[in-house]
């Protein structure tokens, strides 16, 4: 485990007023994200506070001037060679980020450098080439199995391997793009035969994305003790799903058309550094559990300490101007049975080349309590048990209209809280 650093600082604080007690962004944070700029079709932004530092003009100021040639390429405009980079260059960019951020003889010079957030566009960060979805969080395996499989709701493999399926990199979208509800197949039970109809059950995912820097070549796989150096970063993901159309296709294959039609992500990369203050040991298996085969035993392993909040807000209580509405609250590290690090060392296990770039999601974060349930497919138990909004609608599943919000905060003893942003996105009509 990389030691902390003065970056990790509880009291160093930043010239710029507003991360001071910033909810995400306070100098101990400095998450990436890829940014439209005038003319320019992407360009790497640092959060801090309510601002961000655009790398190109900082670097015109004279920022960065020390750091390995390597590592300038986080000046480029996807952070995709960057990535690609030793970890050590990962570290020292965030050293020099967070030392002339917190040196005010730097505050003239970088100041040019500093935009609002609010009046940024923002991109995918990655070239994406390939995004695979987990099935992490066994609370979540638990209670799906329990509604369509009452009698053996947990198959036998989950405990010995981590499940997933290749999902769809052309539609990752970033936060804030309105998603269309899809059409598909459906197949009433009480059908004879299926329909091409819109979906009816559209329902949210909450989950955490792990960005992968490095890259392993094709046949090569990642050792389980090199697993936790491959993940570059974390961001929050929606991986949305039309339950209707799900239930007729998954079988025998599994997810397709169901999710490929779009998936959310937050603009902002939280990196592994950022996140050390936060690493905490997985959860204890059961006594009855077996212990993971010896390719899946990563040393000292550990998992992030996140809270993941979903809120819901309607189009009519857009009207209103009310808040969104708390429908679950989930501890990220209590909740998953497979961590970070076991999920990049199975993925390669059988040799699959995994780029710089690359995103893997977790699956669906549940836990054991029903407001900690990951989607409304759980929250509502396959809409049996509405969920009561307030001013008196209920959902069972999305509607059009429907907004919904992810957000997470790590929290540490002596360490300053960061956060991830927000992962948003609202349901247009098909």
């Amino acid at each position: 485990m990389t030691a902390l650093d003065r970056s990790h600082d509880p009291a160093r604080t930043s010239w710029v007023t507003s991360a001071q007690g910033h909810r995400d962004f306070p100098i101990q944070n400095l998450p990436f994200a890829r940014v439209a700029q005038g003319n320019t079709p992407g360009a790497i932004a640092v959060a801090i506070g309510d601002e961000a530092l655009l790398l190109p003009p900082a670097f015109a100021a004279g920022w960065g001037n020390e750091l390995p040639p390597g590592a300038r390429s986080v000046g480029l405009s996807a952070l995709n060679i960057f990535a690609g980079r030793p970890p050590a260059e990962w570290r020292a960019v965030r050293l020099a980020l967070s030392d002339a951020l917190s040196d005010p003889a730097w505050q003239e010079r970088l100041r040019g450098a500093l935009v609002p957030q609010a009046a940024l566009e923002y991109l995918v960060p990655f070239q994406i080439y390939d995004y695979t979805d987990f099935y992490a969080s066994i609370y979540h395996a638990t209670n799906v199995g329990s509604m369509f499989r009452p009698d053996n709701p947990l198959l036998p493999n989950y405990k010995w391997l981590p499940i997933g399926y290749h999902g769809r990199a052309s539609s990752i979208v970033i936060s804030g793009t309105p998603v269309r509800r899809p059409r598909g197949q459906i197949s009433p039970p009480a059908a004879s035969v299926p329909s091409y109809e819109i979906s009816r059950s559209l329902d949210y995912e909450l989950e955490l994305g792990l960005f992968l820097g490095g890259r392993n070549a094709l046949g090569s796989p990642v050792p389980a003790s090199e697993a936790a150096a491959r993940i570059f970063g974390f961001c929050l993901l929606n991986d949305w799903s039309a339950r209707d159309i799900q239930s007729w296709e998954y079988q025998p294959l599994g997810p397709f058309l169901a999710k490929n039609f779009a998936t959310t992500i937050s603009p902002w990369v939280i990196t592994s550094d950022a996140l050390l203050p936060f690493r905490v040991p997985m959860p204890p298996r059961g006594v009855s559990d077996p212990a993971p085969l010896e390719y899946l035993r990563v040393p000292d392993d550990r998992t992030i300490a996140v809270e993941l909040v979903v809120e819901l807000r309607t189009a009519a209580m857009r009207e209103r101007a009310e808040p969104g509405f708390t429908v679950s609250r989930v501890q990220f590290d209590q909740a998953m049975y497979w961590s970070p690090a076991q999920l990049v060392t199975h993925h390669a296990s059988n040799g699959c080349n995994l780029y710089m770039g690359d995103l893997l999601g977790t699956g669906t974060v549940s836990g054991p309590t029903p407001e900690s349930r990951g989607c409304l497919l759980e929250r509502t138990w396959r809409g049996t048990e509405p969920l009561a909004l307030p001013g008196g609608e209920v959902r069972r599943f999305l509607e059009d209209g429907d907004e919904v919000v992810f957000r997470g905060t790590c929290r540490a003893p002596a360490a300053v809280a960061i956060g991830f942003g927000e992962c948003r996105g609202v349901v247009v009509p098909a």
